[in-house]
């Protein structure tokens, strides 16, 4: 007979996790690369919308503008608090990463699912010693993991870590 018991103690405490945050120069990174996206917006509303509204109806150009300023500002807070709550961890069987303001988003991968591990890193993380470890599960590419902004020994060891549990 099928029986499926409902476990009501002894479970592992998820808030009990050691969560390690992302390395502080990787807020900069984020900064630098929003406020190019964001030059390239005002211009493009400078170029492309205000040239042709500013001529006959001018006042709307100005809420335009300040529109974008406020979507602007707001986007920049929300990037600043949410890097705060950018963590990992490491444990003996699994890596979790947590993220989010909004929606609260815990991604524990146990390592018996790994399939392979990249570290990366693209010019301004270099200059910084910063990497990215991308860890890709096996079935949908939904449950791959990719941490960014971990100094580059440490994306390393990690990756070393998990490559030996692999292998063994």
């Amino acid at each position: 007979m099928f029986q499926n018991s409902q476990i009501t103690s002894d479970l592992p405490d998820i808030e009990q996790l050691n969560l390690v945050k992302i390395h502080k120069n990787y807020l900069w990174i984020l900064l630098v690369n929003s406020t190019l996206v964001w030059s390239i917006i005002f211009i493009g509303f400078y170029f492309f919308i205000d040239k042709k509204i500013a001529v006959s109806h001018p006042q709307v150009s100005n809420y335009g503008y300040l529109l974008l300023a406020v979507i602007c500002g707001f986007y920049f807070i929300l990037l600043i608090v949410g890097f705060s709550r950018r963590k990992y961890a490491l444990r003996e069987k699994d890596i979790s990463y947590s993220s989010g303001i909004i929606i609260e988003k815990l991604t524990t991968v146990p390592f018996a699912r790994v399939q392979h591990l990249e570290v990366d890193q693209k010019p301004i993380s270099r200059l910084l010693k910063l990497a990215s470890i991308q860890i890709f599960t096996a079935g949908e590419s939904n449950d791959d993991l990719k941490i960014n902004g971990i100094p580059k020994k440490e994306a390393l060891k990690i990756k070393e870590y998990i490559t030996n549990f692999i292998n063994e």
